[in-house]
């Protein structure tokens, strides 16, 4: 017990400055993985509530860009980008890998697009905006097309590009994805990401304005807070999202494994939240009144998995998943 201690005292502690704390998050990253920056990184199909209340397919595409300007604590999206400007003609070159027509044959389905860029969308450093119309000209032919963005991306004369592509993409629906993590104010200001809870508010209100669809990734139990404390601050931010007229929240167990969280996690900072944790949060989320659709993250679960309850929570979480709560 004296040696843990000793060994605790001696790491570096987590820095005060969001300028210190990017460098103590930078100084434990490994390597990058090398990619073609002409071809997506990653791209599936999958199925999840749309909506109407009905199962959409949606074709992701994980594309290969510049990395975010923003360094956040618990990201560990930043291995598959690059150190380069993203150049004019790469993204319109990854969506090109896109099927003529989305929409399945054997029954019908809502089609959702999901672009997701580790990081946002409207940064023309990572998305030249001189793209937008050849990824339009693809996208539109699904119903719902999906970006992220951080809230910086999203006032100012940001909103410009913003409202451009929601044009060229129509009739397709535009739907901004919203990292708020948490709505507990200090462990968001912790995590590195340079947004408070008014900024997600003020961003909310905009797409609102648009009519442009807001969905959130929340995390369950981010660093600096209990067991007990992820789940109360999961259904806050829950709450949050509700109110903001969120149609899609998105649960995320906060998983280590990007050298930061186990920096925390010997720190005592840090602990992987527990299955059933993920699962009170979700079961809240879709008791709330209104449309907005509720899932958990189960990508990547096994390392969760500690028990056979832990098992059968798995099972639980994966059907309220797709039903949203209905029996």
């Amino acid at each position: 017990m004296v040696l843990l201690y000793q060994a605790m005292l001696s790491l570096p502690l987590y820095p005060d400055s969001p300028t210190e704390r990017t460098r103590w998050i930078l100084a434990r990253r490994g390597p990058k993985t090398s990619h073609d920056p002409r071809q997506p990184y990653g791209s599936f199909i999958e199925d999840e509530p749309g909506p109407d209340g009905t199962l959409w397919r949606c074709h992701t595409l994980l594309l290969t860009n510049r990395e975010c300007a923003f360094r956040c604590l618990m990201c560990d999206l930043w291995q598959d980008t690059l150190d380069t400007t993203t150049e004019s003609g790469a993204i319109a070159a990854q969506v090109a890998s896109l099927p003529p027509n989305p929409r399945p044959t054997e029954e019908p389905m809502g089609c959702a697009l999901k672009l997701y860029n580790a990081g946002s969308f409207f940064d023309p450093g990572q998305v030249p905006t001189a793209d937008y119309q050849a990824i339009a000209d693809k996208a539109r032919h699904f119903d719902r097309v999906i970006v992220e963005s951080h809230t910086a991306f999203l006032r100012g004369k940001h909103v410009e590009r913003v409202l451009a592509f929601q044009d060229a993409i129509a009739p397709a629906t535009l739907e901004v994805a919203i990292g708020l993590e948490t709505v507990h104010e200090e462990a968001l200001e912790k995590l590195n990401k340079r947004m408070t809870v008014a900024d997600f508010r003020h961003a909310a209100a905009f797409l609102a304005l648009n009519q442009i669809a807001l969905r959130v990734f929340l995390l369950v139990r981010p660093p600096f807070l209990t067991e007990e404390e992820g789940v109360e601050w999961g259904c806050r931010s829950l709450d949050v999202a509700h109110e903001c007229g969120a149609t899609f929240a998105a649960l995320l167990p906060t998983r280590a494994g990007n050298g930061a969280l186990e920096a925390l996690a010997e720190q005592g900072h840090y602990t992987p939240p527990k299955l059933q944790s993920l699962e009170a949060c979700l079961r809240y989320g879709q008791s709330l009144e209104g449309t907005m659709r509720v899932t958990a993250d189960l990508w990547d679960i096994e390392p969760f998995v500690k028990s056979d309850d832990d098992r059968a929570c798995v099972t639980r979480i994966a059907e309220l998943n797709q039903n949203q709560g209905r029996p």
